[in-house]
């Protein structure tokens, strides 16, 4: 896994106090899309988190994307699952 993922991991990890945190780099499915961007990645993150697990749908996107603020730079899409 490169750096930037294993970054994104541990900061969800840090501040989640998640019990695990898997990263899948879906960004070569979407290289045929009108938009497509090399340099920006599509993400899917499943994270095993009781915190997230006990808020709504959209406030756990909110607070992940509030601890992946600055990496979203290189960050297209992000698919979030949470267990």
């Amino acid at each position: 896994m490169n750096t930037f993922l294993l970054i994104i991991k541990k900061k969800l990890i840090d501040a989640l106090k998640a019990s695990s945190v898997e990263i899948i780099d879906n960004t070569s499915e979407h290289k045929n899309h009108k938009f497509f961007q090399q340099d920006k990645l599509h993400l899917k993150i499943i994270i095993k988190s009781e915190h997230l697990k006990s808020l709504n749908r959209i406030d756990a996107h909110r607070k992940v994307k509030q601890i992946l603020k600055n990496e979203f730079k290189k960050i297209h899409a992000l698919e979030l699952k949470i267990n």
